[in-house]
């Protein structure tokens, strides 16, 4: 028993497989489902994310909508559960009618993927509705001379339903004079006919009463009633009879109301009242009979409102002719409605995906739309386009859906919206047409990095600027829109001199000025190359880099600086000689000065500023070298005091002065012979303090006095020794110091070097003679002074004046000359004196420039004293025991040796005792001295 059930459970299993396949290759392109009329709001019809393979978060994240048109929404999505609902309650009749089948058909959209899905519901009918009589009371008058047999038609009942829930029967009171025939149309419809079964007797019974019963064939059934009243006639013979049995019109569905359609017509042979035909409806739906009207006399059928070929196309009903005698025929009339291009096209926007990304690719979907016309045929065919040239182009989806792609990349910067015109034309004549605004927004993307005006910026500083200036500002342009197009500014790192870039400058982030954080020096560094970057701030960001050049001009910041003569550190002056034999362009020594500053601010003049005579001695404007204007005279003063400004061409313009003291003799012993006589000039800034000066200068002078007559008293015990030097002192002995020689200074370095050099007064050239040494007699050691010797310790020895040698001089050697051309420096090509000379020995030359700017500060500040030591030169006083000649700054390339071109230089190889190549003769001397 097992067994055949089994097999036949396997058997439906199969045969269900098959059917369900067979239904999902007819139905793969769309879901179907079915619903049953009348049902609640929200009654599930199917599960429509399963059939569509979504998930239920997909539903919403998707965009899973119903697109439908032209109609009230009868079905929902419920995103909760992913089914299909009703949205409302759905009266199968009035949605389809008397159609066998009632299907709703609309488009579930998958947005994202812009997807359309078919979905097909049947609407299944149930029996919600009775048949219905159009006719409660029915009157039926029969002639009494009727024969049995004869057949009178009775009102037909409707029944909207569909199947067996239609219109099934009809069932008659029990009567023994009629019956009921019920007749089977082509259509499958069924009309009730009355038969008379036998004969009627006006005058037995007059009337009869009969009950109709229609009903349907649904659970439970339906029925309806209908009374009838039959009226016996007198006799009437002939019945009316309609020239067409079906009478078929078309007609535009825009004739206005009142527009006659065709005129039924019947015709009776009988006279009098039963050959009088009247016409009426006899069978015509609710909906139809207010859409048209009928003359009962003349059978016109006229329309009573406007026709629309989209609610309905074709009409159908019956139309009963009566005369008198009650006898009737019946005729139908069919009325075609022609569609009339009277409907514009209709465009439905489903999706608008705005806005857009301006890098959205070639086929991106922009907009989906759907576009119908109501009417059909070529009047319901629909072209949509677009007139404008844009970079959209249309494409049909499925059926009349539209979608608006992207054909080419756009670009926000240059087109950041887009009103698109799409045209809805249909095919019909004259052709009707729609367009709809389609407003598209462009969302930017940061594809534009900033860009800079120009491809490099130079920005010109003047030097000494204050810090936290603003220097210069750079604007960047970015064209894209909101974060994409904020600009931000900084530099690329750089170093500079050692330091980072941006100790120097910094820039503004947001404006891009850059503010100096130094004040820049033209002579510490001219020029700053930079990288400024531009940055927006989209994601990722973009920047581009634009070169800028600091150009730091030169300000006249600097004031000239004196290299040569170097005043000494205590603030003298400087000592030049110039022998009274000098000519006219004598070159007495040259002012070299510098300027840290550039270009103009750089060009130095130089002037003579004040000098003790004014006429006596000029200065190159351009090379500071002073010269002499005229021949010295004998009464020229000795010591010639002259200020030298050097002034730059700036603005405003900067200067430096120095002051230079001029020996004029023609040899050392002339200079130690005017200086008897010399008395020292009154210094014009000095005219002030004159009170002051006369007093000090005689409270001094009795010092000095008392000091010399005490020195005098001490010297009588060595008149043998120092007879000589009595000699000059009576010349001397008033002299008041001097600012500018220091005359003790020199008188100690003559007695020490008595034996070395001699200056002849008649030696017009100049020349230095270099006698044999007589130590014995004009050296004397530290040690013996310090014991014995009251020559060192005393200061009131003098120097003879006179030009008698004290011993045997040598004839002068010529290998000591310098011509003029010889002469180094820039001097050296100028006509000068060419006889004049300096000592061949260049530490000789060292030594007595040292001596000369010390003893003459030394002089200056009163303390001039020969009690530094033997050998000391008179400077161990003021510089101590170690001083020597490499602590003099080296400034010999600078220095110009008055009277000559030569210039000092390899101080290395003098300080270490060794003779420049022109002193062959006197290196064993050199050396002697070095030693001393």
């Amino acid at each position: 028993m097992a067994a055949p059930t089994n097999r036949l459970h396997h058997r439906r299993l199969v045969l269900l497989c098959l059917f369900l396949g067979r239904l999902w290759e007819t139905g793969a392109s769309q879901i179907r489902y079915s619903v049953p009329e009348e049902t609640e709001e929200g009654y599930i019809v199917g599960n429509i994310s399963k059939d569509l393979g979504l998930e239920l978060r997909e539903l919403a994240e998707r965009g899973v909508r119903i697109v439908s048109r032209g109609r009230t929404q009868l079905f929902a999505l419920n995103p909760r559960s992913g089914s299909l609902v009703t949205a409302g309650r759905i009266d199968r009749e009035e949605l389809c009618a008397q159609s066998a089948r009632c299907l709703v058909n609309f488009k579930v959209l998958v947005e994202d993927r812009v997807q359309l899905h078919g979905i097909e519901i049947e609407v299944t009918d149930i029996n919600d509705n009775n048949p219905k009589f159009q006719v409660e009371n029915l009157e039926v008058k029969i002639n009494e001379i009727a024969l049995p047999g004869t057949r009178y038609p009775l009102p037909d009942a409707v029944d909207p339903d569909v199947g067996l829930n239609s219109l099934q029967s009809y069932q008659l009171s029990p009567n023994h004079h009629f019956s009921l025939d019920v007749q089977t149309g082509d259509d499958g419809t069924i009309s009730p006919e009355l038969v008379l079964e036998r004969a009627l007797d006006r005058e037995e019974d007059a009337a009869h009463h009969l009950v109709l019963v229609a009903s349907d064939g649904g659970e439970p059934r339906r029925s309806s009633t209908v009374h009838i009243r039959v009226t016996v006639l007198d006799t009437n013979d002939n019945a009316p009879v309609f020239a067409q049995p079906v009478y078929r019109v078309k007609v535009p569905e825009n004739v206005p109301p009142g527009t006659r359609l065709l005129t039924v017509s019947a015709s009776d042979p009988d006279e009098g009242t039963n050959g009088e035909v009247a016409y009426k409806f006899w069978k015509i739906s609710e909906k139809q009979s207010p859409l048209f009207q009928l003359n009962g006399n003349t059978g016109e059928i006229s329309t009573a409102k406007s026709l629309d070929y989209e609610e309905c196309a074709f009409y159908d009903m019956e139309i009963q002719a009566e005369d008198g005698g009650a006898l009737k025929d019946r005729t139908k009339v069919l009325i075609s409605v022609e569609d009339v291009n009277d409907n514009r096209p209709e465009v439905t926007i489903t999706s608008l995906f705005s806005p857009v990304r301006e890098d959205a690719p070639q086929g991106t979907v922009i907009v989906l739309f759907n576009a119908h016309d109501r009417d059909s045929g070529k009047n319901g065919q629909v072209v949509c386009s677009i007139k404008e040239i844009l970079p959209f182009q249309l494409e049909k989806s499925v059926e009349d859906y539209y979608r608006l792609l992207t054909v080419q990349n756009l670009d926000r910067e240059k087109t950041s919206e887009y009103n698109i015109t799409v045209t809805a034309t249909d095919r019909g004549t004259p052709s009707l047409s729609m367009e709809i605004q389609i407003t598209l927004h462009v969302v930017d993307v940061n594809d534009n990095p900033p860009s800079f005006s120009q491809t490099s910026y130079s920005v010109y500083l003047p030097e000494n600027n204050l810090r936290g200036t603003s220097i210069f500002s750079v604007t960047a342009h970015d064209p894209d829109s909101n974060e994409n197009a904020r600009v931000v500014y900084s530099l690329v790192e750089d170093t500079i001199q050692g330091a980072p870039l941006s100790s120097y400058v910094s820039i503004n982030s947001n404006t891009g000025v850059l503010y100096a954080l130094h004040s820049f020096d033209y002579e510490q560094f001219r020029d700053l190359q930079m990288q400024v970057r531009a940055s927006d701030s989209g994601d990722p960001p973009l920047s581009s880099n634009v070169s800028l050049s600091l150009f730091v001009l030169d300000q006249n910041d600097n004031m000239p600086e004196i290299l040569y003569p170097m005043l000494p550190a205590d603030g003298s002056t400087g000592v030049e000689l110039a022998p009274r034999s000098a000519e006219p362009g004598y070159l007495v020594t040259k002012v070299v000065a510098v300027d840290k500053d550039s270009g103009q601010n750089a060009w130095l003049s130089y002037r003579l500023l004040k000098a003790s005579e004014p006429s006596l001695f000029t200065v190159g404007l351009h090379t500071g070298e002073v010269r002499t204007a005229r021949a010295l005279l004998d009464r020229d003063a000795l010591k010639q005091s002259l200020v030298v400004a050097v002034q730059d061409h700036g603005q405003p313009p900067l200067s430096a002065t120095v002051s230079l003291t001029v020996a004029v003799a023609d040899s050392i012993p002339d200079i130690l012979a005017e200086l008897g006589s010399l008395e020292s000039p009154a210094s014009p800034d000095d005219s002030g303090l004159t009170l002051y000066l006369v007093v000090a200068v005689a409270a001094v002078s009795c010092v000095f006095l008392a000091f010399v007559i005490v020195l005098l008293a001490l010297r009588l015990r060595r008149w043998h020794t120092s007879h000589l030097l009595q000699a000059s002192g009576g010349g001397l002995a008033g002299v008041p110091t001097s600012h500018f020689v220091g005359v003790d200074g020199v008188r100690a370095f003559l007695q020490t070097y008595s034996h070395e050099a001699w200056l002849t007064a008649d030696s017009r050239g100049s020349h230095v003679i270099f006698p044999q040494p007589n130590y014995a007699d004009t050296l004397v050691s530290q040690e013996s002074c310090e014991k014995s010797e009251p020559l060192c310790a005393s200061d009131d020895s003098r120097f003879p004046i006179e030009d008698t040698p004290l011993v045997p001089q040598a004839p002068p050697n010529t290998d000591w000359r310098f011509s003029q051309a010889q002469r180094p420096g820039t001097s050296g090509s100028q006509n000068g004196d060419e006889t004049g000379t300096w000592p061949n020995n260049q530490f000789d030359t060292e030594m007595l420039q040292a001596m000369i700017l010390a003893s003459a500060s030394e002089a200056a500040d009163g303390s001039s004293t020969l009690g530094g030591g033997a050998g000391t030169m008179g400077l161990s006083a003021r510089y101590g025991p170690q001083f020597t000649l490499q602590h003099v700054p080296d400034y010999r390339q600078n220095v110009y040796i008055p009277g000559s071109n030569a210039t000092l230089t390899n101080a290395a190889g003098k300080r270490d005792g060794k003779a420049p190549a022109g002193g062959n003769g006197n290196k064993k001397k050199s050396g002697k001295k070095e030693k001393k």
